[in-house]
C-alpha cells in the first residue's frame, strides 16, 4: 500500500505549490508557484529537502489529515494551533509522523497561509513542468478536497529541526512594501506620487493569488488609457478608481491599468501573508538595491 495522508477536513483553500510554471506567460499561462516563498523555501530547508520541492499551501488552516506511512513533517508560515494526535506541535519545527497519526490544524491566528511540507514532497505529477495547481487556470489539479489521497515517500529525518525564534517572522506589523519605480512612473505627477508613498493603505477582502486590492488615499494619473501589455509580478496598478492593486502570482498575464512600478518580491512574499485589514505602506528604492536583496534571499536557499 503505498504512503500519504488522507483528507479528512479540507479547510478553505489548500493547493499543492512549487515555484510554478516559468517562460509560458507568452501563451496567457501565469505562473502560480508558493506565495510566500520565505516560509515554502524555510520548509525544504528544515525538512532537508531539494530546492523548490513541492507541498501544501492552505489559506487559513482548517485542515486535517491521516497518515498512512511514515514521514517527517513541518509547518511554516502563518501561526496555527497544530496538533499530532491531539498533542499541541510548533511551527517552524520537524516531527516525525507516524503510520495512523492523525494532524489537525486550527485556524490562523497571525499570518493568511501555512505551508505544510514532507520530506521528499508530495508524489505528484507536473504539469507545463510544475505541480503548482493554478485555480483560475485550471492546471495541475484541484483545491484539496474531503478523502483525497496525497501520496508521499516512506522516509523521515531522524532528528528533528527548528528555526530559530529570532528569524521567524511577525505578521502582525504594519507592512513596508518596498517599489521600483516603473517605466510609466511619468504618468503619475509629484502631488500624486507623494501621496502615494505618504499613506497608509489597508488589504481589502478582494485579495487571493491574483493580486490584493487596497483601500485608502486615491491617486489619479495622466493616462487616457494604455494598450494592454505584459504584466510583471509585484507590478501595481492604478485602475479609474484610483486604489492600488498589487498584483501576484496568477495574475493576468496582460492588463491596460498605467502601474506606478513594482513592489520587490521579498516583500511581495509578506503581502502574501497579510489578511483583511492589516495595514501597508510603500517605500521607493532604487532597481539597484532590489537586485542585491534579491540575490541575497535566493543566494541563501540555494547554497545550502
Amino acid at each position: 500500500m503505498s504512503s500519504g495522508f488522507e483528507v479528512v477536513l479540507a479547510g478553505i483553500q489548500a493547493t499543492i505549490q512549487d515555484l510554478g510554471r516559468v517562460g509560458l506567460a507568452g501563451i496567457g499561462v501565469s505562473s502560480a508557484g508558493a506565495l510566500d516563498e520565505f516560509a515554502f523555501h524555510h520548509a525544504n530547508r528544515l525538512l532537508g529537502n531539494e530546492y523548490g520541492t513541492n507541498m501544501l499551501e492552505i489559506v487559513f488552516g482548517g485542515v486535517k489529515l491521516k497518515a498512512k506511512g511514515s514521514t517527517s513533517l513541518v509547518l511554516t508560515g502563518a501561526k496555527v494551533d497544530a496538533t499530532i494526535n491531539n498533542k499541541p506541535i510548533e511551527i517552524w519545527k520537524t516531527y516525525k509522523v507516524n503510520d495512523g497519526d492523525i494532524i489537525n490544524l486550527g485556524y490562523a491566528t497571525s499570518g493568511a497561509r501555512v505551508y505544510l511540507g514532507v520530506k521528499d514532497g508530495f508524489s505528484v505529477e507536473k504539469e507545463y513542468g510544475s505541480c503548482s495547481v493554478s485555480i483560475k487556470e485550471k492546471l495541475g489539479g484541484n483545491p484539496l478536497h474531503v478523502k483525497q489521497f496525497l501520496p508521499f515517500k516512506s522516509v523521515y529525518l531522524h532528528d528533528n529541526r527548528k528555526l530559530p525564534t529570532t528569524y521567524q517572522p511577525n505578521y502582525d506589523k504594519i507592512l513596508m512594501l518596498r517599489l521600483v519605480a516603473g517605466y510609466q512612473w511619468d504618468m503619475f505627477e509629484d502631488i500624486q506620487r507623494d501621496k502615494f508613498f505618504s499613506s497608509h493603505y489597508k488589504v481589502t477582502g478582494q485579495n487571493d493569488r491574483m493580486g490584493y486590492r487596497l483601500s485608502g488615499e486615491k491617486i489619479t494619473s495622466t493616462s487616457k488609457g494604455i494598450v494592454s501589455e505584459p504584466i510583471a509580478y509585484g507590478s501595481v496598478q492604478i485602475p479609474a478608481h484610483g486604489e492600488p492593486i498589487v498584483l501576484l502570482k496568477e495574475r493576468q498575464t496582460i492588463g491596460g491599468y498605467p502601474k506606478i512600478g513594482s513592489v520587490i518580491p521579498v516583500d511581495c512574499f509578506r503581502l502574501a501573508q497579510a489578511k483583511q485589514d492589516s495595514q501597508v505602506q510603500f517605500e521607493l528604492i532604487s532597481l539597484e538595491d532590489a537586485r542585491d536583496i534579491s540575490i541575497e534571499f535566493y543566494k541563501f536557499f540555494k547554497e545550502i
